[in-house]
């Protein structure tokens, strides 16, 4: 007898709770309340990998993002079974599971630190699963990247919001940081800049990111998303990724800092909440072979909204995944 016969629990509230029918305050806090599964011997039947990368030793400005996965499962206890909008229901389409946080050893050396990230999503490509990731601060990126473009055979295309293009030079003598990962991923042949797209981009860090127009990336600045509107860059963005295999990353500095404070380089005057949501929903049908929510700082946001909108754009992302996983299974 299921628990709903023994409580009688009316079937419409299984729909809106997903299979824990209890408060969602108790228990132990998963990403989005889903079974815990972080031994590798337990990921066999496995489609989508929630997964935490606790890391932010490639800050340039304020840590604290190492605690960005933790809090955000906290907060991802909130998130329902279905995006109303779209009625998109996840858990439908794929098995989708906590796999827990990637092990790092060279938590204290950089370069040690990226390798080890690489060789746990190979592991996570081995075993076929699609992972979506809570960061860290953005170079963690990199080495997801890598590891996907390998198992895919070829560089992946790329939909980034963000204020910062990321595509900086090397800093203080080291190329892995939060400002430069998709500069090294283009050069390591994991991303493909011709299929990849920028949205949010502003703040004075502009001078670094010559990188992005030289190798022919899509940059899309602020001011030329309220120009064009959100439905032109949904557009734009279909249109540079075509039907390639495409990664999605999602900085939470590219919200305004009235909606994620809680981050590592804030930069006033950015999209919000609702914006990106509109944005994500508009990326339904594209072949999503993994994404990310990075540089949620929970120590700068002692309210939680930044992780409360850094857990709800991971939920988006994982309908827009869900839905790609489904398509290919057939």
């Amino acid at each position: 007898m299921s628990d709903d016969d023994q409580h009688g629990v009316p079937d419409e509230r299984r729909q809106a709770w997903g299979e824990r029918y209890r408060p969602r305050y108790s228990g132990v806090a998963t990403f989005m309340r889903r079974p815990l599964r972080e031994e590798r011997a337990e990921w066999d039947g496995v489609e989508i990998g929630v997964v935490g990368v606790p890391f932010d030793g490639g800050v340039t400005n304020r840590p604290g993002a190492r605690h960005g996965p933790r809090h955000l499962r906290e907060q991802s206890t909130l998130m329902g079974m279905v995006v109303h909008q779209t009625g998109v229901r996840p858990y439908d389409l794929a098995t989708v599971a906590d796999i827990g946080d990637a092990p790092i050893e060279g938590v204290y050396r950089l370069d040690d630190a990226i390798a080890d990230i690489e060789r746990h999503y190979d592991a996570i490509a081995a075993a076929g699963i699609v992972p979506l990731t809570a960061g860290g601060d953005h170079s963690i990126s990199l080495p997801i990247l890598r590891a996907l473009s390998r198992a895919h055979g070829r560089p992946l295309a790329m939909i980034h919001f963000d204020a910062h293009c990321d595509t900086g030079p090397e800093l203080f003598g080291h190329k892995h940081h939060h400002g430069g990962p998709f500069k090294v991923a283009v050069e390591d042949g994991a991303l493909d800049p011709r299929r990849t797209i920028q949205i949010g981009i502003r703040g004075p860090a502009e001078p670094l990111w010559g990188f992005s127009y030289e190798s022919g990336m899509t940059v899309v600045h602020i001011e030329d998303l309220y120009a064009m509107g959100v439905p032109a860059v949904i557009e734009k963005a279909r249109a540079v990724v075509g039907d390639a295999p495409v990664y999605l990353s999602f900085d939470v500095d590219g919200l305004d800092p009235v909606f994620a404070p809680g981050t590592g380089t804030p930069e006033v005057g950015g999209f919000t909440t609702f914006e990106a949501q509109q944005m994500l929903r508009g990326l339904r049908g594209l072949d999503f072979v993994g994404g990310d929510v990075v540089e949620v700082s929970p120590p700068f946001d002692p309210s939680g909204i930044t992780g409360l909108a850094g857990a709800q754009m991971m939920f988006e992302i994982l309908a827009l995944i869900a839905e790609a996983v489904a398509a290919r299974r057939g």
